[in-house]
Formats: structure tokens, sequence, C-alpha cells
């Protein structure tokens, strides 16, 4: 990853986000604080803590058609369009008022895609530490999965001990055979 070569911004604000999986058989999304001066690829770390992802894969943010923001630079041309380095990139310099979106994709191979959107910006807290995990929904769908559609055949596969790929997901999960597993569930607690 490439040295950041930009002076950090001060902190002067504090932005709420919600940031939802995309196109997910069941609601997932998370709602954090983090300061105004934090760079993408900060962001992307406390996205991973927050979701529950193991961060083991590559990522971009994209906003609009023509802009990413990448973990480093691709030399062979891939990109579309503008790439920007999220280690020198600010959420200051794109998000600059309530309703501002981007998109946030993580694993090209399962494509999970998140939608980020600025709830509010709010005064900074010098007493409070960031981020602030504040609340969410869904629990975090398993790395390697197959995306969307392979989460969603687990799920369906773990509503019935009687189908073919039962024992198998409940192995490769770590779930007791006949142990309730509740993908709903969310725990607020698990990450304070």
């Amino acid at each position: 990853m490439a040295k950041t070569t930009k002076k950090t911004p001060v902190p002067t604000k504090a932005f709420q986000f919600k940031i939802t999986l995309k196109q997910a058989p069941l609601p997932i999304w998370r709602r954090m604080i983090v300061t105004n001066n934090i760079n993408f690829d900060d962001f992307h770390q406390n996205i991973q803590f927050f979701m529950g992802w193991d961060n083991c894969h590559l990522y971009h943010f994209c906003k609009g058609r023509n802009l990413f923001i990448v973990e480093s630079i691709d030399t062979d041309g891939w990109g579309a369009g503008d790439e920007i380095l999220a280690s020198e990139t600010y959420l200051s310099e794109l998000f600059v008022k309530e309703k501002d979106k981007l998109l946030y994709e993580y694993d090209f191979g399962d494509g999970w895609l998140h939608e980020i959107v600025l709830e509010k910006i709010l005064d900074l807290d010098t007493t409070k530490k960031y981020p602030i995990y504040v609340t969410g929904k869904g629990m975090c769908p398993p790395e390697d999965c197959g995306g969307v559609y392979g989460y969603a055949e687990i799920l369906e596969a773990l509503k019935d001990p009687k189908h073919e790929q039962y024992e198998e997901y409940c192995e490769w999960l770590g779930i007791e055979s006949g142990d309730e597993w509740n993908p709903e569930e969310f725990d607020i607690n698990d990450y304070q």
C-alpha cells in the first residue's frame, strides 16, 4: 500500500453513517459515527470490523460512475475511471452534506456491495473516543460463501435439517447440528 503523502486534516466534525449490505436475503446494516478526518482505508477497516468481515479480500469505494477509491493504484489499466488512493483520500473530501452516499464493494469474487449514506453531520465531542458503533441489524454473512446468492442458499439449507447440505453448512459455520442459528441476530455489545 502506498504511503500517505497528504497531511491528515484536523477533525472538525463527526459523521454518522448507515452502511447497508445491498441485495442481502435479509436486512443487514450498521450505524457508526467516525470523525470526518479519517481516510478511506481507515474507514474500510472500521466497516470490516463492524460488519463482521475478516478483511481478507480487496475492496474499493465508488462515487458516481468515474471515481474509484482503491487500496492501491492498478497499473494494468483495469479501472474504468479516475482512481485515487484510499489512504490519501479523507471522508471530508467526498462527504460534504447529509444524505451524500457512495458504494463500497468488498471481495470482488463474492461482490458484497454496501451502500454508505451520511445520515448526520454532528459536532465533534472531544470527550468521546471514535469510532462509535451505534447499532445494526442482521448477522454478517460468512466469507467466501458465494455472495448474496450463496448466502441465500446457506440460509435455505439451515432451515431444514433434512437438506442435503445441512450438515456440511453446520460444520463449516461451526454450528452444532440441531442447534438454532439465527441470521437476524445482532448484538451491539460484541462491538463495545
